[in-house]
């Protein structure tokens, strides 16, 4: 999906203040100017944009929540350089992030340190689907799969040794 003149956005417009902060964390999306956000009209988003509208039609706030594309090719692909850019920087952090696993996962299955506190490290796959939910544009970066497959293998050994039984425990 490119993101020329036919790309539909979905622009949220907050002018409350204490629900900025609210509607920031549910969007996921890059901000044009105070308040604003704007997202590819594509039903990942959906819950995103629906969230902070009914938390605000509760308080009776003002929200309001535009469906827009771009007058110019140039003003859309200036939102579509916007989120693409959000998105590097989420696979950029991702990289990072996942960088550092290959040797740390291959010393804990090593060393069988195979606790609760290591399925915590599971978030690195659930953190790797959502960004690429999120990446409509195809940002560059974050494309380590093997780093994701490492993290889902350990996450299986440690739940296994978790609930094996001593053989002398096991029910009978």
């Amino acid at each position: 999906m490119g993101h020329g003149p036919g790309v539909q956005w979905v622009v949220p417009i907050v002018r409350a203040q204490p629900y900025r902060h609210r509607v920031a964390g549910w969007v996921d999306a890059p901000s044009p100017g105070p308040g604003i956000w704007a997202v590819p009209g594509v039903p990942v988003f959906a819950d995103g944009v629906r969230r902070p509208v009914d938390l605000a039609g509760r308080a009776a706030d003002d929200l309001l929540v535009l469906q827009a594309t771009g007058r110019r090719p140039r003003d859309a692909g200036r939102f579509g350089a916007l989120c693409t850019a959000a998105r590097q920087k989420d696979w950029a952090e991702f990289d990072a992030d996942c960088g550092t696993y290959p040797a740390e996962s291959d010393e804990e299955i090593a060393t069988a340190t195979f606790t609760p506190a290591e399925l915590a490290e599971e978030r690195l796959r659930r953190w790797h689907r959502g960004v690429r939910a999120h990446d409509v544009f195809g940002a560059p970066g974050g494309r380590d799969a093997e780093c994701v497959r490492r993290r889902a293998d350990h996450g299986e050994r440690t739940v296994a040794h978790l609930h094996a039984f001593a053989d002398d425990e096991h029910p009978r």
